[in-house]
């Protein structure tokens, strides 16, 4: 089978899974112990998780400190419930393409904005923000499409209303820099050949958050849990791997891209060409059967949307918010690729998806 969901998650690196198996051990080891247990094998097993934390930290800015957690969902949670300026009801400003993560949790808290993004895909730089504004979020690069958004100059805007930027790097870790403007960064291990299960949140210096999470204490109170070593150490494995072979991902990525171009070049490319991510491909071919197209073509694993909202028989929201209708959403699909596609891959799965495509015609 031929892997092109990347989005969705991503292989698990060989030296991740080494990283973790250390840390799942038996009854007869020495290396199965709570983290936060003050004994010598409870000591082992937090040295474990502080050296995945400065591997993990690799990823961002300097300047922050680095909280983890059980997924970058509950990351985004901690970054906007725990901000002192949401809970005192300030308002919140987000774009018309975040993902569920962001949006669902900020329209259950209320007083919100949604900023549209243009056709391309992008936030325009000229987009009128809220006058009082506590928080921003906004993500890097973007799930479904992979465009990415101005940071730099929406810290600008951030700034000039007085709100902390929230950005949501799942998609952007260890394939380019993290933005340095940010006050709070997401990221999941799983969207860089880590594990599932774990995420982290990157919190600026000086920046106070309130724990919505109780109960133990853990990460300087602010995400209460005993912590997997497994986990925390397959994290900083794949991280530590990104960030060593982010020039060469990146290249492999855009090899790949222009393989996937060319072979779909009469196909509508779904947001910016430019502006985006080169391990993603959106496009559409009109009267597509989507459905019928995956069915068919059960060697090429892809999608048409975010994992996350696949069977929710909704069209995407991220689709209808750079201007296509229903029945072009629904003809759409997302490719995905990244380390471990070959070029082999990418030529085989482009010549059946066109194959059956053309069948429907």
């Amino acid at each position: 089978m031929i892997y092109l969901d990347y989005q969705a998650t991503t292989p698990l690196a060989p030296e991740a899974r080494e990283a973790m198996i250390a840390w799942l051990g038996g009854p007869d080891s020495e290396t199965f112990a709570n983290p936060h247990s003050p004994h010598r094998m409870g000591r082992m097993a937090a040295a474990a998780v502080e050296v995945a934390r400065e591997q993990v930290a690799q990823l961002f800015p300097p300047g922050g400190q680095v909280i983890f957690t059980g997924s970058a969902t509950e990351a985004i949670n901690l970054g906007i419930r725990g901000n002192a300026a949401v809970r005192s009801g300030e308002h919140i400003a987000f774009s018309a393409i975040e993902h569920a993560a962001v949006i669902d949790t900020v329209k259950a808290i209320g007083n919100w904005t949604e900023l549209p993004v243009g056709a391309d895909g992008v936030i325009g730089l000229d987009v009128e923000m809220p006058k009082y504004v506590g928080l921003l979020a906004v993500m890097q690069v973007n799930n479904e499409i992979g465009t990415i958004q101005p940071i730099a100059e929406m810290a600008k805007r951030a700034k000039e209303t007085g709100a902390l930027l929230l950005v949501d790097g799942v998609q952007a870790a260890g394939k380019m820099a993290l933005p340095q403007q940010a006050d709070m960064i997401a990221v999941s291990a799983h969207k860089l050949h880590g594990p599932k299960g774990i995420g982290a949140l990157w919190v600026r210096d000086g920046l106070s958050l309130i724990p919505h999470v109780e109960g133990g204490g853990q990460e300087q109170g602010l995400r209460s849990g005993t912590l997997s070593p497994a986990l925390c150490a397959g994290f900083g494995a794949a991280a530590a791997l990104a960030v060593a072979r982010r020039e060469e991902d990146a290249a492999h990525a855009e090899d790949l891209w222009q393989i996937a171009r060319d072979a779909f070049s009469d196909w509508t490319l779904n947001g910016s060409a430019e502006q985006r991510w080169h391990g993603n491909l959106n496009i559409r071919k009109d009267g597509l059967d989507v459905a019928r197209l995956m069915s068919e073509c059960r060697e090429v694993m892809f999608s048409a949307g975010s994992a996350c909202a696949s069977g929710s028989g909704r069209t995407s929201h991220v689709l209808r918010a750079i201007g296509l209708s229903d029945a072009q959403a629904k003809s759409s699909i997302r490719l995905g690729w990244g380390r471990y596609t070959t070029r082999e891959d990418m030529q085989r799965a482009c010549k059946l998806i066109i194959q059956v495509a053309e069948s429907q015609a």
